[in-house]
């Protein structure tokens, strides 16, 4: 029986590992990744297992994503240490039909584990909590624009001169920021005049200078 006294650290390390990955991908995610790199990224480097290179590139060269994989990284090394050292000294210590017995309840508790945190709003709430504390602490810092835009995918920021011929040239915000176009302007500069936060019925002037985000092949197109 002493086995299975040994399983509950077990499963309580394995339970406050899932609770140290998630907190992990929350700060990657509020760092500018996306959901689903982020909670690679954070179990990749808490178990130190499926880390490519190109995904790596996301982290290594960003600061703040680095000092939270590190954490993750020396996080992970105590909890596997913690899950072998207790799993080991429970199935070590089960004797006879208890051994049987001992490994069944530890695949059995992992289970129970992974539905309850799966299918529960215990997973919801604990995100929920994190965010609210990394915002309340300031441990996180803006992040680059480069990475909240994603460049890396053929996305990029850039300002424009409207010429005299630009077909662009009396329209609207409204007729330009469209899907279609796949660019979105965010800001015109228009002489010594700066409009930050430009309304859909402003209308584009020739030789204002726009701001704009959108595919770098797209406006290399549409403005020659």
């Amino acid at each position: 029986m002493a086995g299975l006294y040994l399983l509950i650290p077990t499963l309580l390390v394995i339970f406050f590992s899932y609770l140290v990955v998630r907190a992990g991908a929350i700060a990657l995610m509020m760092s500018g990744m996306e959901q689903s790199k982020a909670r690679f990224q954070a179990l990749s480097a808490f178990t130190r297992t499926g880390f490519t290179t190109k995904e790596a590139e996301l982290v290594i060269n960003h600061p703040q994503r680095r000092r939270i994989i590190t954490w993750l990284i020396i996080a992970g090394n105590a909890g596997l240490v913690a899950v072998i050292v207790t799993a080991t000294s429970s199935i070590t210590t089960s004797t006879g039909y208890n051994l049987p017995i001992t490994i069944a309840a530890l695949i059995g508790g992992v289970l129970v584990l992974y539905i309850y945190l799966s299918h529960s709003s215990f997973a919801r709430w604990w995100d929920s909590f994190i965010e609210k504390r990394f915002v309340k602490s300031h441990v996180l810092e803006e992040a680059a624009t480069e990475d909240l835009l994603h460049f890396i995918e053929g996305y990029g920021l850039v300002k424009l001169i409207v010429t005299e011929d630009s077909i662009f040239i009396g329209h609207s915000l409204h007729d330009v920021n469209t899907a279609d176009n796949e660019f979105f302007v965010l800001g015109i500069e228009r002489g010594k005049e700066w409009i930050s936060l430009p309304r859909a019925r402003d209308v584009i002037n020739g030789g204002d200078k726009l701001v704009i985000y959108g595919n770098l092949n797209t406006l290399k197109r549409f403005f020659k």
